[in-house]
């Protein structure tokens, strides 16, 4: 499922009064961008964190999330790692995976987090994690599911997309290499990051999002990452058949 599907920004953009923005399509209320995947045997991977992620998981019904997976360490798919603190209050501990600079940030900027001698006052709680690099190109096990970890571009900043199984995440990426693509071959299911129709320093734009579609021939192409730009219809319209815009809250069958 697709939580959130927006640009750092968000959709309502603060301030904005644009046509997209006081739109009365609730498609076109994207919060930062995040998603949870479900496997036939009730396991939930989280990927990312968005600032949003409260609101994300109560719209989305979902209670409990086994795993994370982290893309990159940018603040709008980080920095509501707090709110892990309802799911390790019931479950326990939780495994947090990503990149091995994403893991050393995320470290670092929470601390109080994962420094096992900040202990909180009484009556009050933090998030219990447990946090593990991944190694790109590299498959493992999380929760079950097999996932692989696939190193990309975000403008100069690795940024890491995942397969798992027949479906593929991939945000924030600005360049896939040859090698990512060809791990992608035979995906039911691809989810990539389109933000303008011009080109942008650190994001895939449109048209770009599209090559890359069209190069990996997933049987249904989901583009999240978006902006105020375009309405929801409005890009629907023009996208070829298999392309679709993702929106917040979207159920993707695999």
């Amino acid at each position: 499922m697709i939580l959130g599907s927006g640009t750092s920004f968000g959709v309502p953009v603060i301030g904005c009064r644009c046509r997209v923005c006081t739109s009365p399509d609730p498609r076109d209320r994207r919060t930062r961008t995040g998603a949870v995947l479900e496997d036939a045997g009730g396991a939930r991977i989280l990927i990312d964190t968005p600032p949003e992620l409260r609101l994300q998981l109560l719209a989305a019904r979902v209670r409990d999330v086994d795993a994370v997976l982290y893309t990159h360490e940018h603040a709008d798919h980080l920095h509501g790692v707090d709110d892990l603190r309802a799911v390790t209050g019931r479950r326990g501990s939780l495994t947090v995976y990503g990149p091995a600079a994403t893991i050393a940030e995320l470290t670092t900027r929470f601390r109080y987090i994962f420094d096992d001698t900040v202990v909180p006052p009484e009556g009050t709680s933090k998030p219990v994690l447990r946090a593990e690099p991944l190694e790109p190109g590299r498959e493992v096990t999380v929760a079950g599911v097999r996932v692989l970890p696939l190193a990309c571009d975000h403008g100069g900043t690795p940024v890491f997309g995942y397969r798992l199984g027949p479906v593929a995440y991939l945000t924030d990426v600005k360049w896939v290499p040859p090698e990512v693509l060809q791990h992608l071959r035979g995906v039911e299911a691809l989810v990539l990051n389109a933000l303008f129709e011009r080109p942008h320093p650190t994001h895939l734009s449109i048209p770009e999002a599209l090559a890359v579609a069209a190069a990996v021939g997933a049987r249904r192409t989901y583009l999240t990452h978006l902006t105020h730009s375009y309405s929801h219809v409005e890009l629907a319209a023009r996208l070829p058949a298999g392309v679709e815009p993702a929106y917040d809250g979207l159920e993707i069958p695999f």
